[in-house]
């Protein structure tokens, strides 16, 4: 029996194998057919695929260049100011004790403006005054040394050194005594300087200090403006300088004013450019001086470019910006292209070309952000 058993179950074993061979058998196969079937699709994707890719043909929006004549016409913003402006301040430092002025009054030559405390400075005139005296005394004294040494020297009492010292004695005192008056006028003007006069006739347009207050000798005290000629002060930018000097036509119109255009004349441009904004100042002339128009005033500057100059201007849009270049997508055979363009100025909305596009050319206006090179592109007059 246990000979029987041994047998049936070494049958079974071989039986267990031999499935488990067919079954792996039987998988590989199917495996590798699949995997095949599998390629096969994959393939045919992709071919399908490759053949269903289209580039995308985007419309945009153009514009055709073309010569402009020059407009020419800029406006700037300015101040009525007045063609001298006169900073005045003390000789003399002091104690401010009375201003006659206030901001805006007018003035005559010689009034009075301010007036500095007095007291030291006439101390100082008193002082030189007794110098004066005591220096006059003593020249007074070796005038008198000198004649009684040159009595003596012809009665043989003295010999020549005596009357050599004497003259020189005499000579230091004259000389302390011219000192002594110098000095006496000196403080003599100190004392008029305690009064702030007008140079000239004009209007005060600003003051700079107050009564009790110290102030230094040359300290700005107050600005007195001529009234006989007045100004327009503007800001130029640099790439302007050339038409604001080349024009011969400039005018000017004021917003408290609008029924008034006065003409106007370039008088000088500021050789150096301001250090924050990078711009000239320019002093405009105001050719017919009216009562109406008032310092400080804001004013509009109308500067027309005579030149009538062919230029280029294209919408700001189609500008591409690239780091610290400016380019432009051409439109040629149906294709975008890149193109490096110079711009010399800009406007509201466009920008004038100095190089880089020529009459007959076609650029994008809008969608630039979204154009590749080589790109195949569709007019917006092709689609109508």
């Amino acid at each position: 029996m246990k000979g029987v058993k041994t047998v049936k179950k070494n049958n079974l074993i071989v039986l267990v194998v031999i499935i488990s061979i067919i079954t792996a058998g039987v998988i590989i196969f199917l495996g590798t057919a699949n995997s095949e079937k599998l390629s096969i699709i994959i393939k045919q994707a992709g071919k399908k695929n490759e053949t269903e890719f289209v580039q995308p043909v985007y419309i945009v929006r153009t514009h055709a260049i073309d010569y402009e004549k020059g407009n020419s016409s800029y406006t700037y913003s300015g101040e009525v100011r007045g063609r001298y402006e006169t900073h005045v301040g003390f000789q003399v430092g002091g104690k401010i004790i009375k201003r006659n002025i206030e901001l805006g009054s007018i003035v005559k030559k010689d009034d009075i403006l301010m007036e500095i405390d007095e007291k030291d400075i006439i101390q100082g005139v008193k002082s030189s005054d007794a110098q004066v005296c005591a220096a006059q005394s003593q020249l007074k004294l070796a005038e008198i040394s000198l004649n009684r040494c040159r009595e003596l020297l012809k009665q043989g009492a003295i010999c020549q050194a005596n009357l050599d010292q004497a003259q020189t004695a005499f000579d230091a005192a004259k000389a302390a005594l011219r000192q002594a008056q110098a000095q006496q006028t000196q403080c003599s003007n100190m004392l008029e300087y305690s009064k702030l006069k007008a140079e000239h006739d004009g209007i005060v347009s600003g003051v700079f200090a107050e009564v009790g207050q110290v102030v230094g000798p040359g300290q700005i005290i107050l600005t007195l403006v001529r009234d006989n000629e007045k100004e327009i002060e503007i800001n130029i930018p640099e790439n302007r300088l050339d038409d604001l000097q080349s024009t011969s036509t400039i005018y000017a119109k004021f917003w408290a004013l609008p029924n008034i255009n006065v003409q106007g004349k370039l008088r000088e441009i500021s050789p150096v450019a301001d250090f924050v904004s990078r711009t000239y100042k320019a002093r405009i002339s105001i050719l017919t001086a009216m009562p109406e128009i008032k310092f400080g005033m804001t004013s509009s500057v109308v500067v027309k470019n005579e030149k009538r100059e062919k230029i280029i201007k294209v919408p700001i849009s189609a500008v591409y910006q690239s780091g610290s270049s400016a380019s432009v997508w051409i439109v040629s055979n149906k294709t975008v292209d890149l193109r490096h363009i110079k711009i010399n100025s800009f406007e509201n909305d466009a920008v004038t070309v100095s190089e880089g596009l020529a009459p007959g050319d076609v650029i994008v206006t809008a969608g630039i952000h979204k154009l590749w090179k080589g790109q195949t592109v569709r007019t917006e007059s092709e689609e109508k």
